[in-house]
């Protein structure tokens, strides 16, 4: 009796799902149990997502579990918008953030396939821009006064250099005599794309290419190279080749006025770990077509759809038949590309290295923690997560939307593997 209570609230989200989403395509359904997983631990995790909603620390949010290719999991937390206490639907639209990043990767692949360029082609090669950088060595005169002297860059960036962030770039960028980033003064995003990777090849590097990661706005520069290669509109390209072929409905770099009511509300944490309602453009700004179309985090999604673009990756590179990329794109895009190279920045866990734009687990030996080696991942800046383990043959998509909260997204991953029996 027990055991049919606890499965009870597990098995119905995911058979609403169905229901309730009619526009976006789902995977196929199954029990927990019928895979692996544990339905008691499942619901251990949805329990804490309230207490996160019941102490202000979380508005809401969305689940989405599938294992063999089967969603065993799928439900909601909380509210769209704290405020007005909406629930939050299933078909919520999320600001991706840096989660647009192994999109951005996988539409460069299919051009990769095409014989449009090689990893190791220097970006200059086909944005000029990018030739003779230089490097900022920064430097304090005796009153703590920043500046900094210009030396050549040893060698050419090269595409696999944006792609893994090791271009020698980073998302703070050089300071200048006043200690302020050079990068605010470009303001890149009032620009399009074309001329707005220009003006980020006009700053300089503040490491040497290849020497190390440093997370950067490489797949800003992807995105513009994507348009160079296919002679089409980044959005475009994406659309084609991608979101139409995996059935994802609703992603895209804005948000069509009849879908603003499913846009959830963005938060920033509050010194206490609680939720301060963001107020800056980033709350509105799904909400018009963009000037620039940002390939390091400009997209917008839901749960469903991103679900459809990790069980591609899972499936090596295809999905009910559509086959978007070829496996050995896939392997080339989930192994550790760093080798050695140091981390000088950026929010990789230790214990992993790095691919073309996810971070790739080294092993629990290297991690300390639960996970499978090669298992691979990214998040966004407001806190959602998915990742990718080939040999559980799983997949997750955890939807948030909070600044600063990225400790809740990843404390969520290390319960999820807990719910594996076998």
């Amino acid at each position: 009796m027990r055991q049919s209570y606890l499965k009870a609230p597990i098995i119905l989200p995911f058979i609403l799902s169905a229901l309730t989403i009619a526009s976006a395509q789902t995977l196929p359904v199954a029990a927990p149990a019928e895979v692996g997983i544990s339905a008691t631990q499942l619901a251990r995790i949805k329990a804490l997502q309230n207490q996160y909603v019941k102490d202000g620390k979380l508005a809401g949010g969305t689940i989405l579990v599938a294992r063999d290719g089967k969603m065993v999991y799928f439900d909601t937390f909380g509210a769209i918008d704290k405020e007005s206490g909406k629930p939050m639907p299933k078909d919520a639209i999320f600001r991706l953030y840096s989660m647009t990043k192994p999109i951005i990767a996988v539409a460069a692949l299919t051009l990769y396939e095409q014989g449009k360029y090689s990893m190791l082609d220097p970006v200059s090669k086909y944005i000029p821009e990018f030739a003779n950088m230089k490097v900022a060595i920064d430097t304090r005169d005796a009153s703590g006064k920043h500046d900094y002297r210009l030396v050549p860059a040893e060698r050419s960036i090269t595409i696999l250099d944006l792609m893994r962030h090791t271009s020698g770039m980073n998302n703070a960028g050089p300071k200048d005599a006043d200690g302020k980033s050079i990068f605010e003064k470009l303001d890149i995003k009032d620009h399009t794309l074309e001329e707005g990777i220009k003006l980020l090849a006009s700053a300089p590097l503040v490491h040497q290419p290849g020497t190390g990661f440093d997370y950067s706005p490489g797949p800003d520069v992807m995105g513009r190279l994507i348009e160079i290669w296919s002679g089409k509109p980044l959005d475009q390209y994406l659309d084609e080749t991608i979101f139409k072929p995996l059935h994802m409905v609703d992603t895209g770099f804005w948000v069509p006025e009849p879908k603003w009511n499913r846009i959830a509300t963005l938060y920033d944490a509050a010194p206490d770990g609680g939720l301060i309602r963001a107020t800056d453009s980033a709350q509105e700004g799904y909400k018009q077509k963009p000037i620039f179309e940002s390939g390091a985090g400009g997209l917008a999604s839901t749960t469903v759809d991103y679900s459809r673009f990790a069980q591609m990756l899972l499936n090596n590179g295809e999905l009910d038949g559509v086959r978007i990329v070829s496996p050995k794109s896939i392997e080339l895009m989930s192994s550790d590309l760093l080798g050695d190279l140091p981390i000088y920045g950026g929010p990789v866990v230790p214990g992993y290295g790095f691919g073309l734009t996810v971070a790739v687990n080294r092993g629990p030996a290297k991690t300390a923690s639960v996970g499978s080696a090669g298992e691979y991942y990214w998040e966004g800046a407001a806190s959602s997560i998915f990742f990718v383990d080939p040999k559980e043959k799983l997949i997750t998509v955890y939807m948030i939307q909070k600044r600063r909260g990225v400790a809740i997204s990843r404390e969520y991953k290390r319960m999820l593997y807990a719910a594996l029996t076998k």
